[in-house]
């Protein structure tokens, strides 16, 4: 998303899934300066090979920046607090930056040395940052460490990865999921979650007879392309190529996914031209019955005492998938041109991520396999949607994607939903465009 897309009227909601455009739309220069993380591995004074987690250089203070300014701040903030406590030789200095101006002024920062030595970014911006030289490789973490695929998942776990290097170790995993209201369900008779097409189809059905005329909106913008691409994964389509060479959500799986969200508008479930996050208000305010949203409004909802629960997506086109982003731990070059901000950097990482059952308060699934499966995490609201993490979807690392996402894909989306063009027709015209801008990405960022 580009700023021109970002509308007053948009919500952090929306700033909590930023693509990858934000970073690419600022025309910054590589960064220079530092070591690489394997470079600083060899180094005589700490050889990172033996990392363990623990920090026993002298006191040092490790700058930390993070987008976490609304309901889950404090939960972070509280995570510092404690980290701190347990390594009293690392001091944290925290810098909370709304997401929209987090992805611009990081770059700028790091390349004049006053950014982060650690922080937290979406995973679809890492492999944009790598390409700017911004991040740096932390191979020797995973692997000083033991982590691997078996942690997290094969998907969030892979999807980190840049050019065969590592980027991010995975704090949480946030995705699409189904919310309704179980007093109007409780009233309509529905007595479960809809699994399928054909339940969720009964279910709206009965909603409208028990006088709820809408119980489903279809918005055209926000987050209308995550409900297109959970629909396009659950057909077998890809979104694009792995490589980042072209589009192909212009496929038949495209298609299908495209037309059920025209067809929910067409049968009467959802009124036209529901504006974007529209469909959330109303679903908070109890206009409707089912709407399907990002599980960190979780603690909003209960904020406002509306009686609701929480299920992952129906399957729809006979693969259980849905959209899904993760925040992941970086480190920066400027930690990389001292040992002992590195060492602390790789432990501030190793620390938050052993004791992420603190973040599922914000809302999130801890991505980390031991800690998602404690009786702390499996309590939460969203333990449904942790026990099929397995099939949440996460769009490739390709530089420059969301900016090519929010010109093409989006604008599809919202003229299919609006009646504009027929899905079909809007799909293969934004493929198209996609693919060229895809190109001359590769291009830009040397791919």
């Amino acid at each position: 998303m580009t700023d021109s897309t970002i509308s007053s009227s948009l919500s952090r909601r929306r700033l909590l899934t930023l693509g990858a455009s934000l970073a690419a739309g600022s025309a910054l220069a590589a960064c220079g300066g530092g070591k690489s993380a394997g470079e600083a591995a060899k180094g005589a004074s700490a050889p990172q090979s033996t990392f363990s987690g623990t920090y026993d250089g002298p006191q040092v203070e490790l700058s930390y920046w993070n987008g976490f300014t609304g309901g889950d701040g404090p939960f972070m903030k509280q995570m510092v607090g404690e980290f701190m406590k347990d390594n009293p030789k690392i001091a944290v200095k925290t810098n909370t930056v709304e997401w929209a101006q987090y992805y611009q002024r990081v770059p700028a920062a790091v390349q004049a040395g006053k950014g982060p030595d650690v922080g937290a970014m979406h995973l679809d911006q890492l492999a944009t940052n790598a390409a700017r030289n911004v991040i740096v490789p932390i191979d020797d973490l995973s692997t000083s460490l033991g982590l691997s695929a078996g942690d997290f998942t094969p998907e969030v776990w892979q999807a980190g990865t840049y050019k065969d290097k590592r980027y991010g170790i995975p704090l949480d995993v946030h995705s699409l999921a189904m919310y309704y209201n179980t007093d109007e369900f409780e009233r309509a008779g529905v007595t479960a979650a809809p699994k399928t097409d054909a339940e969720l189809q009964d279910a709206l059905g009965t909603l409208t007879s028990a006088s709820i005329p809408n119980p489903f909106w279809m918005p055209n913008r926000w987050p209308a392309h995550l409900m297109f691409l959970s629909l396009l994964w659950q057909n077998g389509g890809e979104p694009y190529a792995k490589d980042g060479t072209k589009a192909t959500f212009d496929s038949d799986a495209g298609v299908k996914a495209l037309s059920w969200m025209v067809d929910v508008v067409n049968k009467g479930f959802s009124p036209k031209n529901v504006a974007v996050d529209s469909q959330y208000v109303a679903f908070k305010n109890k206009k409707l019955a089912v709407t399907w949203d990002g599980i960190w409004q979780i603690n909003d909802l209960k904020a406002a005492k509306l009686p609701f629960a929480l299920a992952p997506l129906p399957n729809i086109g006979g693969t259980q998938a849905a959209w899904a982003n993760s925040h992941n731990f970086y480190i920066t070059k400027q930690a990389t041109a001292d040992d002992n901000k590195l060492n602390a950097a790789k432990t501030f990482i190793d620390w938050m991520s052993k004791h992420s059952a603190e973040w599922a308060g914000a809302g999130m699934v801890p991505a980390r396999k031991s800690v998602r499966e404690t009786a702390k995490v499996q309590d939460t609201t969203q333990a449904p949607i942790a026990a099929q993490i397995s099939s949440l979807r996460f769009l490739p690392p390709v530089p420059g994607l969301g900016d090519v996402q929010a010109q093409t894909l989006e604008i599809a989306v919202a003229d299919a939903v609006l009646g504009k063009k027929q899905p079909a027709a809007a799909l293969k015209d934004a493929a198209t465009q996609a693919t060229k801008l895809m190109e001359a990405n590769n291009k830009k960022f040397g791919a």
